[in-house]
């Protein structure tokens, strides 16, 4: 499997500037180590960008389709790659997020894009995972889109869930460790409960690495918990 590396990256809408206005300034950090875990992705020498995020079904997209920010109070679409007349509005929102980070990056990479439906169990995520690359695809860089709990405190929009907080390190711990066993004995239903975002498409990179075989390190880069969800940025690569 031609797998060379794996980004991990959140996908909140209010890390678009434009969206987050006078409060933008409060997630430059965030914005700033995706902007790294993007460039290190790259730097690894792919020849094409595969983006992961999690979705109300499990959708395989063409590069013409996009999203759009409209729901969140921008009116802007967010292209996959390529626009011709049989494009459409059908990115979910981690996948749009997912196409906004690459468009900051100014690759001109190939980008293909993946949802993994929300409710999608464990194994079923890693078959996914492990059948998304082919011996015939050129080297291909995973970019996997996430968010953690949104149970860390009153105001979190799950608000304050106990539970959360150890949750979430032990997914910082796991993309640190590039812990693909740890990241598939994720619980599907603590999961949902928490509101977690994340845990299907760090299942699918968990299937994806364990396929492509060979030793593989972690660096964790960002883990904090603004308006109350966890957001993580880790690099995945091949040691």
């Amino acid at each position: 499997m031609p797998l060379v590396a794996a980004a991990v990256c959140p996908h909140p809408p209010l890390i678009v500037p434009e969206l987050a206005g006078a409060a933008a300034p409060e997630l430059d950090d965030l914005r700033a180590a995706t902007d790294a875990a993007v460039a290190r992705l790259l730097a690894a020498g792919p020849e094409a960008i595969l983006l992961v995020g999690g979705g109300r079904e499990t959708v395989r997209f063409s590069t013409a389709e996009h999203g759009s920010l409209r729901p969140y109070g921008l009116n802007r679409h967010v292209r996959l790659w390529k626009v011709n007349c049989e494009g459409g509005v059908r990115l979910p929102l981690s996948l749009t997020i997912g196409a906004w980070l690459l468009d900051r990056s100014g690759t001109a990479l190939p980008r293909f894009a993946r949802a993994v439906a929300h409710d999608a169990t464990p194994a079923e995520c890693a078959a996914f995972g492990a059948g998304l690359l082919h011996d015939e695809d050129p080297p291909v860089g995973l970019l996997v889109l996430g968010d953690g709990s949104a149970c860390r405190g009153v105001t979190a929009p799950g608000y304050d869930d106990p539970r959360a907080e150890a949750y979430d390190e032990g997914v910082a711990a796991a993309l640190a460790g590039a812990d693909a066993e740890a990241l598939r004995g994720l619980d599907p239903v603590l999961s949902a409960q928490l509101r977690v975002a994340g845990r299907a498409p760090w299942q699918v990179l968990a299937g994806a690495v364990e396929a492509a075989g060979g030793d593989w390190r972690g660096d964790l880069s960002y883990h904090s918990a603004p308006y109350g969800v966890a957001y993580f940025v880790a690099n995945w690569e091949r040691s």
